[in-house]
């Protein structure tokens, strides 16, 4: 097809009309803009415009063209249709989070059906009204009553779009008022019309994506997931990409929980390209999945920079970001911010249950077990009530963590072990391996070192394959434990490995601190760990010790070592560049066998990627031939060059890295 405007008008026109009939969103937008920009377009065509810049993520495009279509309406005194039109506008200024201008948009609606004959525009007002009652004011008698009156309305006028969006409201607000057979039973029936392709395809999305959300809420995690295959189906057919963003954020939630946290991270950012200038609550969803991918994964500037952006979209990164402060060591912080998140205002019980798990963890953390008792008993009330068996798996657990405080290891044992049964049932490797690590600990407690050396190894395994470095290196120093104490495992003294050891060192570090004293140098110090360790444990680097300004990494590969070296140099440079200063940084990498004891190494390997690391020059990766030969990396090396290392009698040959 050639240039939209080197045909005429009416038969552009014509071509976007046909488009929209095809769903093909993309091609209905350019030739209805073409059209609209060299004739002007009706305002049936405007509705058309809208919806197609809708379905491809442009909301200020599709609010300008039903603004445009409004007013036509309003001109030619239609008043049902000008408010129909205005309903939609409200509720893409809710998706903005531009709450005060969507609830005029609503209440210019409701003005323009003043003294109109009840008919189905009156329904769709009413079911606007009914989701900012449930879903912004948690007003549920409300919202029931608004959903009842919807499905009459509808019913009245044979709308079946509107009888399915009512019996699908009123169904979610009885989930979430408790009554969730009932509920579900009523969601149940409004998406058989959906599935049955009876409703149009706005609303047979908005069907599937509250159907999903609800699953969500009652942390039914298998039937979100049959859902969300059943919802790519529907768009198969149908021709469609799914709502823009939306659906992304649903299946980055499955993804996560099912362990595949590289695909759930690269659903969620793109999710958040998708949904910057759409809605905005599914944006802020998005970036606070990325930051609890993150934030488990060990990368903590990564989860607080995700945290943060969902902040200032409206989100609050709740539990996560107060379990962040918790990975921190900000023990005091950490109660501090759990506290307010469950006491900012009233939450609906399936939002509290979300973050009781946490308080649990941060309670026993900061010695407050009487709070932590409180936070068990108020999950387990909750997943009682909503009969949901993720919730008896949080619930079981979190009893499980405060038995294990309290000293009483066999109850602890008891309720662990069903957990992980429950986790493990749901496929959820990630929370069912963290049950299995405080098992480990409540058989340890009760004498049985050979059953949590085991529960430890499965553990592990697991962390290992997930990328939840944190979790793998203490189950890792837990084993150590065991085996310094006869336990065997893979802390056993001497035994041996080969890792890719690397040694980091700020280069003048005295004179720096007598520049900028000791207040910026203790500032300058803290951003330099925490982005060196973010760092390593994107690479899957294990910090071995940490000694003043220096780091003490191990990798499993050599590969990824030099992958974290150029990083970390990178980082640095990218920093003096847009921030004006950075500390110069030096790093050795070397591989080697060493003895492991405990969670250290020892040997001779060890010392020679010491002694390779004070060779280098600031800003200098330096790396024996070893390593570089031992697995191919993108990045260039220098020349071999001879150089003898202090206390090592053989010479060595190194390279340098070529990472600017």
């Amino acid at each position: 097809m050639g240039e939209p405007m080197s045909r005429p008008v009416d038969e552009v026109l014509g071509a976007g009309r046909e488009a929209i009939r095809r769903h093909a969103w993309r091609e209905a937008f350019d030739l209805l803009s073409a059209a609209d920009a060299s004739a002007g377009l009706s305002p049936e065509d405007l509705e058309s415009l809208a919806q197609a810049a809708w379905w491809i993520g442009r909301l200020r495009e599709c609010i300008a063209a039903r603004e445009r279509a409004y007013a036509g309406y309003v001109a030619s005194a239609d008043h049902p249709r000008a408010a129909l039109v205005a309903t939609a506008l409200a509720k893409d200024y809710y998706g903005r989070r531009e709450s005060s201008v969507g609830t005029a948009w609503l209440n210019r609606a409701g003005r323009l059906l003043e003294g109109v004959p009840e008919c189905v525009e009156h329904g769709y007002l009413v079911r606007t009204r009914c989701v900012v009652a449930f879903e912004g004011l948690h007003d549920f008698d409300a919202a029931l009553a608004l959903a009842q009156q919807t499905s009459d309305i509808g019913t009245r006028y044979g709308d079946r779009d509107l009888i399915a969006l009512g019996l699908h409201d009123k169904g979610r607000i009885l989930v979430a008022k408790g009554q969730v057979a009932e509920g579900m039973a009523l969601m149940d029936e409004a998406t058989v019309a959906a599935v049955a392709g009876e409703l149009g395809l706005l609303t047979t999305g908005v069907i599937y994506c509250n159907m999903i959300s609800a699953c969500e809420e009652l942390a039914d995690y298998r039937r979100a997931g049959a859902w969300i295959e059943a919802a790519k189906r529907w768009c198969e057919r149908q021709a469609i990409a799914g709502f823009p963003g939306i659906c992304r954020v649903h299946q980055a939630e499955i993804l996560l929980l099912r362990g595949a946290w590289a695909e759930a991270e690269q659903e969620a950012r793109r999710a958040c390209q998708e949904l910057h200038d759409f809605y905005l609550s599914y944006a802020a969803e998005a970036f606070y999945k990325v930051g609890v991918i993150r934030l488990r994964m060990g990368d903590l500037s990564g989860a607080e920079e995700a945290f943060r952006q969902a902040h200032e979209l409206g989100r609050e990164p709740q539990p996560e970001f107060s379990l962040l402060r918790l990975a921190e060591g900000k023990v005091t912080a950490a109660a501090a911010s759990m506290k307010r998140a469950l006491a900012d205002e009233p939450l609906p019980r399936l939002a509290r249950a979300r973050l009781l798990p946490a308080q649990v963890e941060i309670a026993i953390a900061a010695g407050d077990l009487e709070a932590a008792r409180a936070a068990a008993q108020e999950v387990e009330d909750i997943a009682k009530a909503y009969g949901s068996s993720a919730l008896e798996a949080s619930a079981v657990c979190a009893w499980g963590a405060l038995q294990l405080a309290e000293g009483d290891a066999s109850g602890a044992c008891r309720n662990l072990r069903r957990g992980w049964r429950i986790w493990h049932e749901l496929d959820c490797p990630y929370e069912a391996a963290r049950a299995r690590m405080h098992l480990a600990a409540a058989l340890r407690a009760e004498g049985d070192d050979e059953a949590a050396t085991l529960e430890l190894q499965a553990a592990r395994s697991v962390f290992e394959r997930l990328g939840a470095v944190p979790d793998a290196r203490r189950a890792t120093e837990l084993l150590g434990r065991e085996a310094d104490a006869g336990g065997g495992g893979r802390g056993e003294p001497g035994r041996q490995a080969t890792r890719a050891f690397m040694f980091t060192d700020i280069v003048k570090s005295t004179k720096l601190l007598e520049a900028i004293g000791d207040e910026g140098w203790e500032d300058l110090l803290r951003w330099h760990d925490q982005t060196l360790r973010s760092l390593f444990a994107g690479h899957g680097g294990e910090e071995i010790d940490h000694a003043g300004d220096g780091f003490f990494v191990a990798f499993e590969t050599a590969p990824s070592a030099v992958e974290c070296a150029v990083a970390i140099q990178r980082t640095l440079a990218n920093h003096r560049r847009t921030h004006g200063f950075s500390p110069a940084v030096r790093i050795g990498l070397h591989i080697a066998k060493a003895a492991r004891t405990g969670r250290s190494y020892r040997g001779r390997g060890v010392h020679e990627a010491a002694r390779i690391a004070a060779l280098a020059e600031a800003g200098e990766v330096l790396a024996s031939q070893e390593t570089v030969a031992a697995g191919p990396t993108r990045f260039a090396a220098s020349k071999p060059r001879t150089v003898r290392l202090k206390g090592i009698s053989e010479p060595v040959q190194v390279v340098t890295i070529e990472w600017r």
